[in-house]
């Protein structure tokens, strides 16, 4: 007894905590609770039941900011179940781990280097210097988007007959979703009904614009003093954030032009040159991550919907409400094959070279990426009648990069998944809203040391 009362557990063996694995409980967490929370009869209307299927999905959708939905959410909830789904695309939004640390400065606790790292990581930073001042004005510029978004659209909805509480709750409700990404609409018709109100359109496609930069990209520009000479005194424009603006035009631009191209005689018949131009840059936005759609999607050939299947798989950018691989990650895979056709060693942009370890970063998202696209549509393929219907291979394809993207868009086809194939789409909005801090888990970890390195040999590829 003496022995094992004297026993002490070696340092190195000491159970440490991984922060990473922490903020996945969390998402675990906040989707049980909020599927609870949906079940209730305060959160559903009277004459629909509380189905546990229907809950699971919605919540983890809604955590995920993800907007697909197999019911409608403005008939089937009350009040507090359309609260209840608006506090989980806040938290889900926002992060876990934000959230968390929001909570712990705001109770005066010091943050741990390892919660700090979590921070730095999931907005990848490359130090965990000023992390509470990261927090902070991610947390004001949340408030700030969302505030002016909601004034602008409470407005419109007022011009468009809503009584003032209607249109003031309406205005924050979907300002909220716009912001996070999240396109869980009260419209049942998602935004068609707004198709002729750009001022409407414009603004949630400039919400959704800002959740998807980032708030590394939102951090550097409010730093920097465009009015100063002094170039010190002025600040710098980061690489990554030069970056992540070249993707978001061109991936604004590009998904634009082709939407004009395909549908200007197609899902855009009846509308003017200007309406034509301003739906289809709304869609160019929506497609990379929100969800929301103003022209019924069905409505779009083939060849437009392959093309949103690309842009949902790109997604937006790294630190944002948004998901998908990352606009900076096909750009640095694109920059590598651009110099490796060139006879260059090194990965170069902008007069900067990419370090290896994200180069090789970069293409293992992308790659991984790909093939869980094609795993899970796969999976689909195997377990949904809904192949073996016209169209149907397109519709699931079109389902997968939605769910994986957490981007919400579908061509009516989530409330006719079945029961294997929802669960499917559920684990799949889970992986990708968590997909990026999976791949941290995998690559953040502390290197083990190499004591033997093996001869070279040489192997044929290409």
């Amino acid at each position: 007894m003496g022995l094992l009362s004297t026993h002490t557990i070696p340092p190195t063996r000491r159970f440490r905590p991984n922060p990473n694995l922490a903020v996945v409980l969390g998402f675990l967490t906040v989707i049980t609770v909020g599927t609870l929370l949906l079940m209730t009869s305060l959160a559903r209307s009277p004459e629909n039941a509380g189905r546990l299927a229907d809950a699971l999905f919605t919540a983890t959708s809604a955590t995920c900011v993800t907007g697909l939905s197999v019911l409608d959410i403005a008939t089937h909830y009350t009040l507090f179940g359309q609260l209840v789904i608006l506090a989980l695309v806040e938290i889900g939004g926002l992060g876990i781990m934000l959230f968390g640390t929001l909570l712990m400065m705001f109770i005066g606790r010091q943050l741990s280097l390892n919660d700090e790292a979590s921070v730095a990581s999931m907005y990848g930073l490359e130090g965990i210097h000023k992390v509470r001042t990261l927090v902070w004005r991610a947390a004001l510029m949340t408030l700030l988007f969302q505030g002016a978004g909601a004034i602008m659209l409470a407005w419109r909805y007022v011009r468009c007959g809503y009584e003032l509480p209607r249109a003031i709750y309406f205005g924050i409700y979907h300002s909220i979703m716009a912001f996070c990404n999240a396109g869980m609409s009260l419209h049942p018709d998602s935004l068609v009904s707004f198709a002729h109100d750009p001022c409407y359109g414009l603004t949630m496609a400039a919400l959704i614009i800002a959740g998807g930069i980032g708030f590394l990209v939102m951090r550097n520009l409010t730093t920097i003093r465009f009015w100063k000479r002094d170039l010190r005194a002025r600040g710098k424009v980061s690489l990554h954030t030069r970056m992540v603006l070249v993707t978001t035009l061109a991936l604004l631009l590009v998904p634009l032009a082709c939407y004009l191209v395909l549908e200007w005689n197609h899902a855009f018949t009846g509308h003017s040159i200007p309406q034509k131009t301003y739906l289809a840059f709304f869609h160019a936005a929506t497609a990379r991550t929100a969800g929301f759609n103003m022209v019924p999607m069905e409505s779009f050939s083939p060849a437009s919907n392959m093309i949103s299947i690309i842009t949902m798989t790109i997604g937006a950018s790294p630190g944002s409400m948004a998901g998908g691989m990352k606009g900076t990650t096909l750009f640095v895979v694109l920059l590598t094959l651009a110099a490796t056709l060139k006879g260059r060693v090194d990965t170069e942009w902008n007069g900067r070279t990419i370090p290896q370890l994200i180069v090789r970063n970069a293409f293992i998202v992308f790659f991984l990426y790909l093939a869980l696209i094609l795993t899970i549509f796969c999976i689909l393929l195997a377990v949904e009648p809904l192949a073996y219907t016209p169209n149907g291979v397109l519709k699931l394809l079109f389902e997968t990069a939605s769910a994986l993207g957490t981007v919400g868009l579908s061509l009516d086809t989530t409330p006719h998944l079945s029961s294997v194939g929802r669960v499917i789409i559920i684990v799949s909005m889970f992986i990708g809203r968590l997909g990026p801090l999976s791949v941290i888990m995998l690559l953040g970890t502390r290197a083990s040391s190499q004591h033997v390195r093996y001869p070279e040999e040489e192997v044929a590829v290409g």
